[in-house]
């Protein structure tokens, strides 16, 4: 793990500041539900949280991603009480975590949904031809529990909060070789519109948050994912290529109270790619 992955130092400054009570999310306590190596969209978000002050609860996916992801834990001050597996298809396991949760803290102010998945044969085929099962499995896992994890907040996010989860241009557009997860996103916005209403009495907001393509490991599935990004790179008005950073400050921001009226619409940090692609 090198210093340009996690800058210490600039940590450390800013913890400080958090100490003395300067920073926006300063006393906030957060999930990070996805991480899964330094290069996750997940971690970007997880580092832009901790920087602005919050308190973290990080999940790791089983025992042979936890080498990934305990060092980042770990730069990150998370208790080892709050370093728990979650797996969305395994019983009980999502539920177990905020159970930790209320243990540990009580209460909750912001929940960061970033997984999703889909069988490779069914990932790289036509939508035509998806299996059920592979189309059933991509929706429960990307979408479904997405819904699990805002009904296990709610109850703990009792002066409001904030739900967010990653959501991709394919959503709107059909976009070649997205495939399957073009709808399964497109469901997962749709959940969102439909969560913020529900519930946005109680004060909790629901962004999902749609980056232009970063190589993740998560993005090594769709075929000729390199050639999507130097479209984006040359197209978006920005003509640069966005990186996990620049979400996770869009999304840090978005769990502050200077955006406490933005709810239910789909956050694009993409260098404006979506209004030329």
């Amino acid at each position: 793990m090198t210093e340009k992955t996690i800058n210490v130092k600039l940590l450390g400054d800013l913890r400080q500041r958090s100490e003395q009570g300067q920073l926006p999310l300063a006393g906030k306590k957060g999930i990070v539900i996805g991480i899964a190596n330094d290069q996750s969209i997940a971690w970007g978000c997880a580092q832009a949280f901790r920087g602005l002050g919050a308190e973290l609860c990080i999940t790791y996916l089983n025992e042979k991603s936890r080498k990934f992801t305990e060092p980042l834990a770990q730069a990150l001050d998370v208790a080892p009480s709050l370093y728990l597996p979650c797996d969305v298809r395994q019983e009980g396991q999502l539920e177990a975590v905020f159970e930790s949760i209320e243990k540990e803290w009580g209460r909750l102010d912001f929940a960061l949904h970033s997984i999703a998945f889909a069988p490779r044969e069914d990932l790289h085929g036509r939508v035509t031809d998806c299996s059920r099962d592979g189309f059933l499995m991509a929706m429960d896992v990307s979408c479904h529990s997405f819904i699990r994890m805002a009904r296990l907040a709610e109850p703990l996010m009792k002066d409001g909060g904030s739900l967010f989860t990653m959501s991709y241009f394919g959503a709107e557009k059909a976009v070649e070789n997205y495939n399957l997860m073009g709808p399964v996103k497109a469901a997962l916005e749709a959940t969102s519109r439909y969560l913020a209403a529900e519930l946005g009495p109680q004060g909790i907001r629901v962004t999902p948050i749609s980056p232009g393509p970063i190589a993740t490991r998560a993005a090594s599935g769709i075929g000729r994912f390199d050639e999507l990004m130097e479209k984006a790179a040359a197209r978006a008005p920005a003509r640069m290529l966005v990186s996990i950073e620049d979400v996770g400050m869009a999304t840090a921001f978005l769990a502050t109270d200077y955006a406490k009226l933005i709810t239910g619409d789909t956050l694009y940090v993409d260098g404006g790619y979506h209004v030329v692609g």
